[in-house]
């Protein structure tokens, strides 16, 4: 009795998990642009009059997002598997005072589009891909710059120079004429490199995927054409011995 009771219990909070993940998809989303648009201001308008202002909106995003992860965690049946399989989540709760890290939360943004429409898009790949690249480049070249403009011997002190550095370590083509010297730039640029792997896998499997179905819908299709012929071809040797037998007749 203490078993299945508790069986139950389990699975309720499970329900509760699933309702709870639908119902807080996309006021996520938004908080996640809210925190890259402030994340973004912040780093153009470096030591601006609104610094501080917008750093309360970004403690306030984290607070939000610990807050969601929590309840979450709480909610889910087995906490381990939870943690395991939430690892971005865990890293934008736990990593919010190494600052360029804060970055991180921005992983939610790929995450939730990624599940809303990938199945929807996928047969434009091109869009998807364009989509994902562009806002892993974005982070990370912010990342980056806010980690290396003002350390000493920096070879990353602009947007531009921040982009060229992300674009090139995301293609793996690594020319080396700009290099993070910083602790933080090194791990923004050692986590770029796992995640331009990860994005190239996301990529060809999307790809492959697409392929796939579009061989499929042809193999579908001459399998029905395949089948129309032989009926066609029975229909024709019924109508032969019909009219065979009418003239013998």
């Amino acid at each position: 009795m203490h078993t299945a009771h508790h069986g139950a219990v389990l699975l309720a909070n499970e329900a509760r998990l699933e309702r709870w993940e639908r119902k807080v998809e996309w006021p996520l989303t938004a908080l996640a642009l809210l925190f890259l648009a402030a994340y973004a201001w912040q780093v153009f308008d470096d030591h601006g009059a609104m610094h501080a202002p917008l750093e309360i909106v970004l403690w306030l995003v984290w607070a939000l997002f610990a807050a969601e992860f929590i309840t979450r965690l709480t909610l889910a049946r087995n906490k381990v598997e939870f943690l395991r399989t939430h690892l971005f989540d865990l890293a934008a709760v736990i990593l919010p005072m190494v600052r360029q890290l804060r970055v991180l939360r921005l992983i939610t943004v790929v995450t939730l589009l990624n599940k809303k429409f990938q199945h929807k898009i996928r047969q434009r790949v091109g869009v998807y891909v364009a989509g994902v690249t562009i806002i892993v480049a974005f982070c990370a070249s912010l990342a980056v710059l806010d980690a290396e403009r003002h350390a000493e011997n920096a070879s990353i002190t602009t947007f531009g120079d921040a982009l060229w550095w992300t674009l090139t370590t995301m293609s793996t083509v690594g020319y080396g004429d700009r290099y993070p010297v910083t602790g933080e730039g090194r791990l923004v640029a050692g986590l770029l490199m796992v995640g331009g792997i990860a994005l190239l896998g996301v990529i060809t499997g999307t790809i492959a995927s697409w392929l796939v179905e579009k061989l499929r819908g042809v193999e579908d299709a001459e399998q029905e054409t395949a089948r129309e012929l032989r009926n066609l071809r029975a229909e024709i040797a019924e109508l032969r011995a019909e009219l065979s037998a009418r003239s013998e007749g």
